[in-house]
């Protein structure tokens, strides 16, 4: 017999007959954050941040995000634990940011850490129902649009503890509860697998490229060119009609570019593009982050314009080292502080790109930063980068070369990402489909 339907008053979705929509708060028993064990005042004095393990591990919603469980944590002692015992974790909680990455949804791992709290900005749950059917809730189309409608009542996105108890959800009952999480623990799963998977061999092309590029710039495309010692012990081995060359002597300006004055308080909507370091990636410059200011303002920093044929490096923070070469298609830009033009004039430009994007120019980088990655590299650091230098006809040749390879790679990785994409999609609908009763667990 074909399943009833009936209208849950929630954006006109239709629920089976036997489903019901309750409010959130009546179907937990849990429902807190890290602002419940008292005043932000109070916290700032009983709750104390610490770079090294230690009692217990405040737990914020990156940690749950990231696969790779090595990242920089923050711990806090037995005193700081106790006095957040309102918001403690011991494994299997819901967690909802509820300030930033509205929408993600994350299950805390039992092994994470021995001891745990909730960090702040982000709201956690248990319920008396099936707690991993609102885990799925959350994740659906219809979920996801509740969290974000009650995150909109201000100016900054963000919703708390009593918002969330308000919203009012489909919910079938508990035996079909946990069929639905189930099947969906299968199947999401599968298409987990199968992303992890694309994602493994994305990375295996990414290393393959960057050593196409290494071995290009650092041995040439002959393999039976005749080879000698550089001299230098980092380097070792390079093609004997090669040289190895300091970057100054090949360029005509290496340096960085400037903050103009009031900062990003100047900035417009449209006008001279201001490039600073999110803009600058390898594959090429990402410009829909791009800054603007006034011509006016323009002429006042002319000392930092981009002109074709340069390349920039980012030079602090932890996208440094990432660099791309300017062609006509920008037309008039500027660059910040974090971003280093270098003009070459002796070497060609995109086999210059290449020698910085290399194992070899990224070893180099690594090496001479000063004071940790928010320092970064100086100009004079810079002027000391050592190039590999073939004679400029073969710089074309090789440039030219990983060209043409690292399209054909890009494209590879492209491919990848777009099945991931697919799979991502296929996720989100087979979600939607069993947590609103579209479809039914037989």
């Amino acid at each position: 017999m074909a399943r009833e339907y009936k209208d849950s008053g929630i954006y006109n979705e239709a629920i089976p007959l036997t489903w019901n929509v309750r409010k959130f708060g009546g179907l937990c028993s849990v429902v807190t954050d890290f602002v419940a064990s008292g005043s932000f005042a109070d916290l700032r004095a009983n709750v104390h941040y610490l770079d090294s393990p230690d009692y217990a591990m405040l737990v914020r919603t990156t940690d749950l995000a990231k696969s790779n469980r090595s990242e920089k944590r923050v711990y806090i002692s037995k005193e700081s634990y106790d006095y957040l015992s309102n918001s403690n974790l011991f494994g299997g909680e819901i967690v909802l940011p509820n300030i930033g990455s509205i929408g993600d949804v994350y299950i805390v791992p039992s092994d994470l850490y021995s001891r745990m709290s909730l960090a702040p900005n982000a709201i956690m749950f248990k319920t008396n129902e099936c707690d991993k059917y609102f885990y799925y809730y959350f994740q659906s189309k219809v979920g996801g649009v509740q969290l974000d409608e009650i995150s909109q009542s201000t100016a900054m996105a963000k919703f708390n503890k009593t918002d969330l108890r308000q919203l009012r959800v489909l919910c079938p009952p508990y035996s079909e509860q946990q069929k639905i999480a189930d099947y969906l623990d299968k199947v999401c799963g599968e298409v987990d697998e199968l992303v992890a998977i694309q994602e493994t061999m994305i990375e295996e092309l990414k290393a393959y490229k960057q050593s196409v590029i290494t071995e290009a710039v650092t041995k040439g495309l002959n393999p039976n060119a005749p080879m000698r010692n550089s001299g230098i012990d980092w380097i070792g081995e390079i093609p004997k009609h090669w040289e190895v060359i300091k970057l100054s002597f090949l360029t005509s300006k290496i340096g960085s570019g400037s903050t103009p004055t009031g900062g990003a308080n100047v900035y417009v909507h449209e006008g001279v593009k201001f490039l600073r370091s999110q803009n600058v990636y390898f594959e090429g410059l990402n410009l829909n982050d791009v800054a603007f200011i006034t011509e006016t303002i323009d002429e006042e920093m002319k000392g930092t314009r981009v002109k074709p044929g340069d390349v920039l490096l980012n030079i602090t923070g932890g996208s440094i080292g990432r660099c791309y070469y300017v062609d006509e298609s920008l037309g008039r830009a500027n660059v910040n502080q974090h971003v280093s033009i270098i003009r070459p004039t002796k070497i060609e430009t995109i086999y210059l790109k290449y020698s910085l994007q290399s194992d070899l120019g990224q070893n180099q980088i690594a090496l001479l930063q000063t004071g940790g990655n928010r320092e970064g590299l100086s100009a004079a650091a810079l002027s000391n980068f050592k190039i590999l230098f073939p004679p400029m006809s073969e710089q074309r040749t090789i440039a030219s070369y990983l060209d043409t390879k690292c399209s054909e790679i890009d494209s590879l990785i492209a491919l990848k990402q777009a099945k991931i994409e697919e799979l991502k999609e296929y996720k989100k609908s087979v979600i939607y489909e069993y947590v609103t009763g579209k479809k039914e667990v037989c």
